[in-house]
Formats: C-alpha cells, structure tokens, sequence
C-alpha cells in the first residue's frame, strides 16, 4: 500500500493533479468519498452549463420567428427532462474521469481520507473499515460545500444550496435567489428562463460585484429586462416556512420587505472542506480559514500539499488544476513557475454571459495607474447583429504609459470563449497597439477585442 503520491479528492485539482503525477512516473493513487470528478463536475460547472444550455434553447425557440423560422404549437420546458439531461451529462463526464484514472494506472480508493502522521493516510470505506496507506507525498484536494449563513439554515428542500437546485422534482412557481456571485446569478439566469419567478437578494451595491461596475449594471440591466427583480443593498434576514411557501424578511435601504416564495436558494459562497481530515492532529496550519501554503503548495507540514479551494486564491475549477499541475511538478523535481493569480480568468454562464480578466477599471486607478480605456459594443458588430446577440461589449483598459494590457471586461453572447486571448495577452505582455495589429477574422465577435483596443488609442473603425 505504499505510494509516492497519495491525492485525497478527486475534482478539477484532485484527478488533474493525479494524472499529471502519473505522467512524471510517480506511482499514484487517489482517495474519494463520493463521484469521481468532484464537485464540479458532478454538482457544479458541468451540469450548471447543462441547464443553461437547456434555458438557451428553449429561449431560442421562443424567439425563432426573428430568425424568420416559425414553430408551431406551445413552446415549454419538459422540466423532468431538462434536470435528467443534465444529469446524464454529468455522469458522462464522471465515467470519463474514471476512465482517465485507469488509462494512466492511477488506483481509486473509495472512502474518506484522513491525515494521520508523516506520509500516513488512514482510507475510511462506506462500511467503516480503516485502511492504512503511506505515501511520499500527499496532496489535499478536499474541495468545498455551500455556505450556511446563521439565519439562513438549509433543509435541502425549502430552503437549499446549489446542489438541491440542480436536482429539484418540480419546477418552483417562485424562488428568492440570495447571493449575486457565478452560483447565484446562473440558476438565477436558468430559472427564469425555465418560467419561474425569480428574486436576486444582493448584499453589495451591485451583483455580480468582483466584476467591473460597468458589466455590472450591464448585466443587472439583462436580468431586468429578461423578469428577474433584483434587489441590491439587500439582507435576508429571516426566512419562515408555512405549508409549501417561504416567508422570506428581507432588509432593504427602506426597511423591511417581505416576500414570499416556494423556494429559498442560498449562493452566498463555499465553505472550505477542512473538517476531520486529520489537519489538527499532524500539525497543517491554517490561515484566515484556509490552509496555508507556499507557492509550490507546501503546508507546514513536510510532505503534505494542498490545492484548490482549501487554499487562498480564486475558488475556481482552473484555478485548482492549475495549481495540481504545479504542485506535483515541484514534486516531481521539475522547475514550474508558479501560478499569477492576476492573470486568472472569471466566467459566469448568463444569458448574457460575463467573462473577465485583470483589473477593474476602479482597480486600476486606485493602484496609481494612467489608464487608457477602450469600449467596443456588440451593437456595432456585424455578427453580433446577425446572430441576433447584439447585447453587451467588451472593455479593455491598458497603462497609458507603456500600453499594457492590465484588464479585460466582456459582456456578451460567447464571451466566455473569447476571454482565453486576453489572457495569452496579458501572459505574453503585449501591449495595446500589437493588439490592434493582430488581424482578426471577420465577421466575429472576436473583433470587438481588436476594435475596443483600438478605441482605446484613438484609432477604431467600427464606432
């Protein structure tokens, strides 16, 4: 039973971390409680997409006589079906984890995985066997689970985290979404669409508020438009259940609102996974809830590494397999460079989507730059207007002294896949006018990207 890599957790960090391992020659083995995949792919990013894939069509549909098509009969989601497809997607996914983990000789142990002294690891099995294992190493990929805040205690039925949300038997008549984050804003987004009615509670002064404010306000106008109310500067603060109805107290600038409602959903973040792994009795040390690590993914303790969304950094699936890979090339000797958290891009799946990189036009003003911004609305391209997708733009905002690339914003149809050149950009340090010069096909609505830079030095063509 000894290995030179134990990885305990098998999401995005956990399994990509595993194979990586497995590649260098290192033997492996990774420890699971639950499916293989984790999270993420069982009840996170992959079946969230399904949904919204699902919200998109069924939208589509609505509107097919602007595309000149005409649909006979009633228009409705099949919401068993909608919930089953994505299921079915994910389980997909889970068998293709399994069969990555076996194709490169990586050995499963089911059970729970608990810290027990220097390159020890006791695997707890469903029936409640111990098993001890020993490794050279071990890497602790351990994930999150949704937050409970005190006044907002979760049943898994009226009252229910991300994970009831995407398994529901019936679709609610109403649901008070509380928190405005990727999570929130997404089933927020699928709900809606699915015919629900959908409140959006948001603490701060705007939803979605890690993103620049002019996305933003953008995407709040979206929402809007599309029936969801949204409430900002907002608290819940009670929440009582009678019969089948939620009678949710929520605070506003104004008072006291109370809203009714089949359905609470609880998106106000994630709670690290640290409980009873053995941490405490091997000495691993915390900081400000989380593990602290150096920036190859060393605890305090010889030996043990840990990835993901147990450590500081941006709680995303990239994020952790990124940090796998690094962590087991330092491991294995090799000489990685270590992850730029600044240079970590942001996505969230509405209709329409957001995606982002860099820093925010307020952030950069406050680190003391001379900035240069450039905007490019999709109601100027020519693809956009084809697709009939013409809401959003992209923002991109640059040192006014060097040109560099220090933030991108975009709002829009697909803007999730355009994200990935502005992070090769800023990655490769190109400045604004190599930017401009990069010819890009047309018509896309990639070349928003070229002409927003261009607007940013005086020179756009489109606008």
């Amino acid at each position: 039973m000894n290995y030179d890599l134990i990885v305990v957790g098998s999401g995005p960090g956990g399994y990509v971390a595993a194979i990586r391992a497995s590649q260098l020659g290192l033997k492996t083995a990774i420890v699971e409680k639950a499916e293989l995949g984790g999270i993420c792919l069982n009840w996170g990013c992959i079946p969230t997409k399904s949904l919204l894939k699902s919200a998109q069509i069924l939208d589509y549909l609505k509107h097919a006589s602007d595309y000149g098509i005409m649909v006979d009969g009633t228009v409705k989601p099949d919401f068993t079906a909608v919930i089953g497809r994505s299921r079915s997607v994910a389980e997909g996914m889970s068998k293709g984890v399994q069969f990555l983990l076996k194709k490169n000789k990586i050995d499963v142990i089911q059970g729970k995985g608990t810290l027990a002294g220097s390159g020890k690891i006791i695997v707890t099995d469903i029936s409640g066997s111990d098993t001890p294992y020993e490794a050279k190493s071990i890497i602790l990929a351990t994930g999150a689970r949704s937050k409970e805040l005190p006044n907002l205690k979760q049943d898994g039925k009226k009252i229910i985290g991300y994970r009831e949300a995407l398994t529901l038997e019936k679709l609610p008549v109403s649901m008070v979404v509380v928190g405005s984050g990727a999570i929130g804003t997404e089933l927020a987004s699928f709900y809606n669409s699915m015919g629900t009615e959908v409140t959006l509670v948001e603490f701060l002064p705007e939803i979605v508020p890690l993103e620049d404010e002019e996305v933003s306000k953008a995407l709040a106008r979206s929402l809007k438009k599309a029936g969801i109310k949204i409430m900002t500067e907002s608290s819940v603060e009670s929440v009582e259940i009678n019969g089948d109805l939620c009678r949710v107290s929520i605070k506003t600038s104004k008072g006291i609102e109370i809203k009714e409602a089949e359905i609470v959903l609880s998106a106000v973040g994630i709670t690290p996974n640290l409980e009873n792994i053995g941490l405490e009795k091997v000495g691993v040390v915390l900081e400000r809830g989380k593990i602290k690590v150096d920036k190859f993914y060393r605890t305090s303790v010889p030996g043990v590494f840990a990835i993901g969304d147990i450590v500081s950094g941006q709680a995303l699936a990239h994020v952790a397999s990124a940090e796998g890979i690094i962590c087991v090339e330092k491991i294995s000797g090799l000489d990685p460079e270590p992850l730029n958290y600044n240079n970590i891009p942001g996505c969230t799946y509405t209709t329409p989507e957001v995606a982002s990189v860099g820093l925010t036009e307020k952030a950069a003003k406050e680190a003391g730059f001379e900035i240069k911004v450039g905007k490019f609305p999709f109601t100027a391209s020519g693809k956009a207007s084809a697709s009939g997708a013409k809401d959003g733009f992209v923002k991109l905002i640059f040192d006014a002294k060097h040109g560099e690339l220090l933030g991108g914003h975009l709002i829009g149809s697909n803007v999730t896949e355009m994200i990935a050149e502005l992070v090769v950009a800023r990655k490769l340090e190109i400045t604004g006018h190599e930017l401009i010069k990069s010819v890009h096909p047309h018509p896309t609505m990639s070349e928003a990207i070229m002409e927003a830079a261009a607007a940013a030095f005086g020179e756009v063509i489109h606008l």
